[in-house]
């Protein structure tokens, strides 16, 4: 499938435009390591892991030197760690992620996903065990990324798991206080979170999934913002053409890699999951692709038409390259980690409230925002639920990552480096959500739930 012709579309794309494959991640199946025994279920986990994962990175490598195509990152992810340590005699699941933790790094890959939990309905004694050790397992390990799904179309909103995560993300922040809270920057808390999910920090191996498999994350900003530059002024039906267009190109890189990686491995090919993800590099924006469209700049008004505009075009460009699209798929508006939505947030037209409209038509939700260190813990699950009630209504993924950094205020900057880049710190509502948060219990499902 990879072949000289096909690589070559692509050299201008990769060397000019910041085409890349953002992650391949290879899902891990956990659920034989159970064990009564808590000191041994760690040490399967281990085993497996660093036995399934052994030659992942080494693969891309050769990929990568191979064909010249930029695999930036390498990544595990494993069944939800709520369901296999749920079989061990401990209240303490810090020790899981330790493992899982060691593992990966003898794998050398960047992180792994799948401390995390599914409580849309409610919570085992589990499940609240190891929400109830984030925090710590957050601050003790480095490399490990931790998910919560808190709701579904299907199931409504566990509000009592929103109230515990506005505390555990609190809490997560004071523990890694000296490196800005960098914490929070690993844990995200979903609305209908998806089993094939390869980006990070919420990427979990779902239990439909196989024992093992090959999850590709395709990005490429540049290289629409690039196509774009083409069809100034033309109306929006080109546009759309345009970028379903280019949205296709970049599948079937990934594909190809996907599928190369897969058979170099002897692990299924899962899915391939073309999301915009953005980087802080001048041009790999999705805030400036935006902008190209005609707004002066991301934020103002026309901004959520436009986004939709662009995501649906991304999906509809992307099903056509490969028929394992999966995975998230979309535009993605992590502030941080764009270097126009830095601008923006910057200049002040882009807030928290034009980024909640915002992700009603685009990929995940609030995502890598910066918020003042004393914002309290209520106000944090409020801002989960208004994301979670986005996702229940439409039926879409939603979720957030926000870093209410200790000590910081609006105003402040936090530097974080690499891919999670740089966060000015945002105003949050003051007025208070304390007696909504407090009174607990559970949001029915809407009506177009039942279609059975």
């Amino acid at each position: 499938m990879l072949n000289n012709k096909n690589i070559l579309t692509t050299i201008e794309m990769i060397e000019q435009q910041h085409l890349d494959i953002r992650t391949v991640t290879m899902g891990i199946s956990l659920l034989s390591c159970c064990d009564e025994n808590p000191v041994k279920a760690c040490a399967k986990i281990y085993d497996k892991i660093a036995r399934s994962a052994a030659h992942l990175v080494k693969t891309c490598q050769d990929i990568e030197s191979e064909f010249g195509i930029p695999i930036v990152n390498k990544r595990i992810s494993v069944t939800p760690m709520s369901l296999v340590a749920a079989a061990s005699d401990t209240n303490n699941y810090v020790p899981f992620a330790k493992a899982m933790d060691r593992a990966a790094k003898e794998c050398g890959v960047n992180f792994i996903g799948g401390f995390s939990a599914l409580v849309q309905k409610a919570m085992t004694v589990a499940d609240q065990r190891l929400i109830e050790s984030i925090p710590e397992a957050l601050a003790s390990t480095d490399i490990v990324c931790s998910s919560v799904n808190v709701g579904t179309t299907k199931a409504g909103i566990n509000m009592d798991a929103i109230a515990l995560m506005g505390r555990i993300i609190k809490q997560t922040a004071e523990l890694t206080k000296d490196k800005d809270g960098l914490g929070c920057a690993k844990l995200v808390v979903f609305c209908n979170a998806v089993e094939d999910n390869p980006f990070m920090a919420g990427a979990f191996h779902g239990t439909g999934e196989a024992e093992k498999a090959i999850n590709v994350g395709v990005s490429g900003p540049g290289v629409v913002l690039n196509a774009l530059q083409s069809v100034k002024g033309q109306p929006f039906d080109v546009v759309a053409e345009t970028i379903k267009k280019t949205a296709f190109k970049i599948t079937r890189m990934g594909q190809m890699v996907a599928m190369e990686a897969s058979k170099r491995l002897d692990t299924p090919f899962g899915i391939v999951d073309l999301s915009l993800a953005p980087t802080s590099a001048k041009g790999d924006s999705v805030a400036r692709i935006l902008e190209e469209m005609g707004l002066e700049i991301c934020g103002t008004h026309g901004t959520t038409a436009a986004l939709a505009l662009l995501n649906d075009a991304v999906k509809k460009g992307g099903v056509m390259a490969s028929s394992s699209v999966g995975g998230l798929s979309g535009a993605f508006i992590p502030v941080s980690e764009d270097e126009g939505m830095i601008e923006a947030a910057k200049a002040g037209t882009l807030c928290l409230d034009k980024l909640e409209a915002m992700t009603c038509v685009c990929s995940v939700g609030l995502d890598m925002i910066a918020i003042p260190g004393n914002t309290t813990a209520e106000t944090i699950s409020a801002i989960i639920a208004d994301e979670a009630a986005i996702g229940m209504i439409n039926n879409k993924t939603t979720a957030v990552r926000v870093l209410p950094t200790p000590g910081k205020d609006v105003g402040d900057v936090i530097e974080m480096g690499g891919l999670l880049g740089t966060a000015p710190v945002m105003p949050v509502h003051k007025e208070s959500s304390y007696k909504f948060i407090h009174r607990g219990g559970h949001i029915p499902a809407p009506i177009h739930s039942l279609r059975n």
